[in-house]
């Protein structure tokens, strides 16, 4: 980050340590904007990095990113008017042939996305869409399981930041495709619960494209000194609304021209 945050350092530590107690507890906290602000966006990263260096040294793993709320409804949603990132972790990952457990969780939402695993770094040029292109290995349908350490997802830009971009769990789907082989622009995107669609909506919401979302991020990671690597995954961002999910409960993404992704909740 370029900007330093307003924040003191003791309210920044104060931050994360409400959050830390909401993980630990398993219970949700009060939000964080009364320490660092609802729109003191390097306190807030700086939060979020306290939060990731903990885990990392607890035996996690970093894996990828996630790039929250790219999308205007998922935006109109969470009252933000502008994309984050947070950090994914190997513990994150559910197969589709496990069950997710609702013990992981605490208020969670679910929502479609495209996920992109690179195969070149994204540290260096202009980071522009066609050299995200390039970077890219191979795409495949996700589900990102959302959660939010806030009661009642009572949050600010501020407060979703620092709780890791409102980070849960994913889970991806086993078909991979090229860029050669399908445009993320053009995906028409069904998400289901139980059979009953409950979200739609297309490639083009995702900050217009997905490929779009990535550029962002790429720039942004650079920015904060933690670029994109190979072979990290990359949710991208919602392509619709988020939806609720209770448990025993059964969500899948069908996402055209990809595939789909399947997620069974633990009863």
């Amino acid at each position: 980050m370029t900007t330093q945050p307003v924040a003191s350092p003791a309210n920044i530590d104060a931050a994360a340590q409400r959050l830390f107690r909401a993980i630990e507890t398993n219970s949700p906290c009060d939000p964080v904007r009364d320490l660092i602000g609802e729109n003191d966006v390097a306190a807030a990263y700086k939060v979020q990095e306290q939060l990731i260096a903990a885990r990392v040294g607890a035996g996690a793993k970093v894996v990828g990113r996630k790039i929250g709320a790219t999308s205007k409804a998922v935006q109109d949603q969470l009252g933000v008017d502008q994309p984050d990132f947070g950090v994914l972790l190997d513990d994150m990952e559910y197969r589709e042939d496990e069950v997710v457990p609702m013990s992981r969780l605490l208020q969670p939402k679910v929502e479609a996305e495209v996920a992109f695993v690179l195969g070149e770094d994204l540290a260096e040029g202009e980071l522009d869409v066609a050299q995200v292109r390039g970077a890219i290995d191979y795409a495949v349908a996700a589900l990102e399981i959302v959660d939010s350490r806030i009661e009642n997802w009572n949050i600010s830009f501020g407060d979703t930041v620092a709780d890791n971009a409102s980070s849960g769990l994913y889970v991806l789907g086993t078909q991979r495709l090229t860029l050669a082989d399908f445009e993320p622009v053009e995906v028409e995107m069904s998400m289901t619960i139980d059979g009953e669609e409950v979200s739609t909506g297309n490639g083009a919401a995702c900050l217009g494209d997905p490929l779009n979302a990535v550029s962002w991020l790429a720039r942004y990671a650079r920015d904060f000194g933690v670029p994109l690597r190979a072979g990290q995954v990359l949710l991208s961002g919602a392509l619709g609304p988020m939806r609720p999910v209770a448990p025993g409960q059964v969500v899948t993404a069908h996402i055209s021209g990809l595939g789909s992704a399947t997620a069974t909740f633990s009863a």
